[in-house]
């Protein structure tokens, strides 16, 4: 048996990743994607075609730059998550603009926008887990989508605060990032190698798993940014664990078994007291914690910057080709 056949026999392994060759490679349930990976994807020749198509839907809508640029995105997004839907038997994730993470009505907007560009093209909402930044202005649209039928995954969790308040809203699913917490606790520590057993990324989730399980929250808990195999080996167990191709590969030629790490039952077993959270206490809680405060606000930062390298692309290589189009046309 290998690594990943045992890991399979306790959790839900998903993808992370916008490359579809590669998600159809390891075959997971779930892919996730987000800007940085789909901004990735975009430059390879294998989905040019997907872009060429956004480009086109964009430029017949029309408007400005910015305008055009905005909605080649969307359609971005939504090509790739269709077609990565045709390689998964499950679901996929597609990201709201990090722009967005402070503002709740756009919040709203966008993720109803997205889910009609996805049922236009046959692809039923339960197949799609809108990603949405868990700040307190996330999480409250989230909460009022879930209503509709439209599924959220909150994503970029890095804080107790932050997960109790999306199991309190009643968010499908959560994304607590494991790796980018090690990475803060590793600078702390003037780079020093954190042992695996004392890990903190891996020491979160596991705290967040045990809480949801012990309340009966129907929240899923998806253990996301793995920096290697022995902190996916750590939350062996967990609802769902979201893996980027390198690391699947790294399980896949690896024999051995994975013992299961976090179990419901034992769950039950735990110390921690219930917690209801206001949005006053939300924010006192979520600020006292310094890790969380400044990984959540790089993460935004992030991810706009490399939607921003996607608007800046469209603009560079693609609407001037349309451009060149229409005047060929014209011409004739």
């Amino acid at each position: 048996m290998t690594l990943f056949e045992s890991l399979k026999k306790y959790t839900t392994v998903v993808a992370d990743t916008g490359d579809i060759d590669a998600i159809a490679h390891h075959r997971p349930q779930d892919a996730t994607t987000n800007p940085s990976l789909l901004y990735k994807a975009a430059q390879m020749p294998a989905y040019r075609h997907l872009v060429e198509e956004a480009t086109d839907a964009a430029s017949e809508l029309g408007g400005t730059d910015t305008q055009m640029a905005e909605e080649f995105i969307d359609r971005l997004f939504v090509l790739f998550g269709s077609e990565i839907l045709k390689v998964v038997p499950g679901r996929v994730s597609t990201e709201v603009a990090a722009s967005l993470s402070f503002d709740t009505e756009a919040t709203i907007a966008k993720a109803r926008k997205l889910i009609s560009l996805y049922e236009k093209k046959g692809v039923t909402r339960v197949r799609i887990l809108i990603k949405i930044a868990s700040t307190w202005e996330g999480i409250r649209p989230a909460e009022l989508l879930e209503k509709e039928g439209i599924h959220c995954n909150l994503t970029l969790l890095f804080s107790f605060a932050q997960a109790v308040a999306c199991a309190e809203a009643g968010v499908t699913l959560i994304s607590p990032f494991v790796g980018r917490i090690y990475d803060w606790y590793k600078k702390e520590g003037a780079g020093k190698e954190i042992q695996p057993d004392q890990d903190p990324g891996v020491a979160s989730v596991t705290r967040i798993y045990n809480y949801y399980k012990k309340y009966d929250y129907k929240t899923q808990v998806m253990g996301a940014s793995f920096r290697n195999v022995n902190q996916i080996g750590g939350l062996a167990g967990c609802d769902l664990l979201t893996i980027s191709p390198d690391l699947l590969d790294q399980l896949e030629k690896a024999d051995g078994t994975l013992n299961r790490k976090l179990d419901p039952a034992k769950a039950k077993a735990i110390k921690e007291e219930r917690l209801h959270l206001d949005e006053k206490t939300f924010r006192w809680m979520h600020n006292e914690d310094a890790m969380a405060v400044e990984k959540l606000s790089e993460g935004i930062r992030k991810f706009y910057a490399d939607t921003c390298k996607l608007e800046q692309y469209v603009r560079e290589t693609q609407l001037p080709r349309v451009l060149k189009q229409e005047l060929a046309h014209q011409t004739t």
